[in-house]
């Protein structure tokens, strides 16, 4: 009985910690950090915030940048950019991923939504916004009249994510990497062509409109490539607080008020 019970308290706190987000053993073995060296450790240089606003410092100092501006801007249609996207090799992270997360939802939907990058779900599947918080994503969207599984032009929400492939642990994307990606967002946006967009989180909105403190920003209405942006707080912040489901739907309801000014 008592090891039952161990079981299942090291199957929730496991559970935790992927809810979490540490999805990935970083060890094979426990660290006593008590037996380290007291010695303390060099300073290094602080890395720029990824959720700081991208400036000409955080271009890659490589000609990465210059060859995706070539390749999104030569994407001649959603098919054409995910393909170079797919071959793009400026991103280490590609090279851990599993899977090349592109979109999903109706491609011309009045809604496009962006997040930040895939997850463990997303990149064992394929699609973004597809775990726990995706599901979440689901029902909200369903509360106002959309749905990304539906091809009927009114209802439709296409959905993508800054990068395409799943940081290791799920680490916040660095603001180099998302400077590589930004020109391939914004190709993706063109050639979407939604009404409106909806940025889940800082790290959309740091690569789109050069800001962040998602918290301040969020249920105010900004453009962003000359469209109407409504930055949301992430669907996995709303599970891990509750109380913020009420701010949320407000949000939701501002763009469906919108949503119907336009028709």
């Amino acid at each position: 009985m008592e090891s039952a019970q161990a079981w299942i308290g090291a199957k929730a706190l496991l559970e935790w910690y992927v809810e979490l987000g540490a999805v990935d053993a970083v060890g094979d073995a426990p660290v006593n950090r008590y037996e380290l060296a007291e010695t303390a450790p060099k300073p290094r240089s602080v890395a720029r915030s990824a959720h700081a606003p991208l400036a000409l410092a955080d271009a890659p100092k490589t000609d990465h940048l210059a060859q995706a501006r070539r390749l999104a801007g030569a994407a001649g249609d959603l098919a054409a950019l995910a393909a170079a996207m797919r071959g793009f090799d400026g991103l280490e992270l590609k090279k851990g991923a599993r899977n090349f997360v592109f979109a999903d939802g109706t491609p011309g939907a009045p809604v496009m939504i962006v997040g930040e990058a895939p997850g463990a779900d997303e990149d064992r599947i394929g699609k973004p916004f597809v775990g726990r918080a995706g599901q979440l994503l689901d029902r909200m969207l369903a509360a106002i009249g959309l749905d990304r599984a539906s091809a009927e032009a009114g209802r439709a929400v296409y959905i993508t994510n800054v990068l395409p492939w799943r940081p290791p642990g799920n680490r916040t994307p660095t603001a180099e990497e998302m400077a590589m990606m930004v020109p391939f967002l914004e190709r993706h946006i063109t050639l979407a062509a939604p009404e409106v967009l909806i940025l889940m989180g800082n790290v959309p909105c740091a690569a789109l409109i050069g800001r962040s403190g998602i918290l301040r920003m969020r249920g105010q209405w900004t453009q962003a490539l000359g469209k109407p942006v409504m930055p949301m707080t992430h669907p996995a912040y709303l599970l891990r607080n509750p109380a913020a489901k009420r701010e949320a739907w407000a949000d939701l309801l501002e763009i469906q008020a919108k949503l119907r000014q336009g028709r």
